[in-house]
């Protein structure tokens, strides 16, 4: 059996566990500090951005949102079937409020795109938009773009769906298992070109030998690499978020409404999310939520949805996105120098949409 030892039990760490817990010949064990989806993906909105998004047909970032948005489209329906449950989750499409500033042409450019890809997309004019969805605050909007193919799913019920399906298929869960060593052998890196991970300990004294390390951990990820004498820098980028009671409700099939980087996510007939904040550290390092952000997002929401203006605040959080220093998010490779450490990691404000497409990646790469 080949042993591979995941860290970080997000919504990645738990889709790479899943997705190799399918293929036979693997012992798979996923560890966490805390418990699954503690730390970025518990905080993230899961608005799954692929056709709508403005990503070039051939560029890295747009295969991997098709990649992703192709296993998805089986991914739940596995999971369902094999737990019994149904997975929150809005399928009503996402719709983009486009401001009078943006370019239109380049709307309509992607959209013939997307039609060649068999991702089509709509194109609504202010009068479609009001005859549709009337609620709707449209007097900065010049038109709109609508996705049915895109959809929402709520993270922690995926994260955990994830973790209990791999369990199922033999997944061995160690939650609250700090690591606390890797060890690589020789520490001089002169004195072989490719090393190996050799062991990992835990805080409780376990020690691995893993075949393959797998570091999903987010901003975790950085003094594990840096005790590999390999550190991926990753830093924290905080995203506040409320969710809303609103009176009257939501009307039927109402999709994701997003403009200005603002979300609107509807999550049952009277109660939606709204959010997220984007706050960079400062030049300590140090993030601190900051609620002119979160004033200036709640005035962009209702913008876009004006009867939040009456709605009740009845929840409000926030959490850190890892987002990689001097590289493009996410990192999926092999740590330099090491031939059985495998990064998936550093996807900022992704990890929900891209943890398909990067377990599909890790398994390419360890199978």
């Amino acid at each position: 059996m080949t042993q591979v030892l995941i860290v970080g039990a997000g919504v990645v760490g738990a889709a790479i566990a899943y997705e190799l817990s399918l293929i036979p010949g693997f012992e798979v064990i996923l560890c966490d500090r805390d418990r699954p989806a503690a730390g970025s993906t518990g905080a993230a909105l899961g608005v799954l951005m692929a056709a709508i998004s403005q990503k070039k047909a051939k560029s890295r970032a747009w295969k991997l949102r098709q990649q992703s948005w192709q296993r998805y489209a089986t991914l739940i329906p596995e999971l369902e079937a094999k737990l019994g449950r149904d997975l929150p989750r809005n399928d009503a499409g996402i719709l983009k409020l486009c401001s009078m500033e943006e370019n239109w042409q380049k709307w309509q450019g992607l959209a013939a795109i997307r039609q060649q890809q068999g991702f089509p997309l709509e194109l609504w004019s202010v009068d479609q938009i009001q005859r549709r969805f009337p609620q709707l605050g449209v007097e900065t909007i010049s038109g709109a773009v609508f996705s049915g193919c895109d959809r929402q799913i709520q993270p922690r019920p995926l994260t955990e769906a994830l973790v209990e399906a791999a369990q199922l298929n033999g997944v061995v869960l160690c939650w609250e298992t700090e690591i606390v060593e890797v060890d690589s052998g020789p520490a001089d890196l002169s004195t072989a070109e490719i090393r190996r991970c050799q062991r990992v300990t835990t805080q409780s004294g376990e020690v691995y030998e893993p075949d393959w390390l797998v570091l999903a951990a987010g901003l975790g990820t950085t003094p594990l690499s840096q005790q590999l004498q390999a550190a991926i820098a990753i830093e924290p980028v905080l995203g506040q978020a409320l969710r809303y009671r609103v009176p009257g409700g939501f009307p039927q099939n109402c999709p994701v409404v997003t403009g200005g980087d603002v979300h609107v996510v509807p999550l049952t007939n009277d109660e939606c999310w709204v959010g997220a904040t984007v706050e960079f550290p400062d030049s300590t390092g140090t993030v601190t939520a900051d609620e002119s952000h979160l004033e200036a997002v709640q005035e962009a929401a209702i913008a876009l949805y004006p009867p939040l203006a009456e709605a009740e605040v009845i929840e409000h959080w926030s959490g850190l996105r890892p987002r990689p220093d001097g590289r493009s998010a996410p990192v999926i490779d092999r740590l330099e120098n090491y031939e059985n450490v495998l990064l998936a990691t550093g996807h900022y404000r992704n990890g929900v949409l891209l943890a398909p497409a990067t377990a599909m990646a890790v398994q390419r790469l360890i199978h």
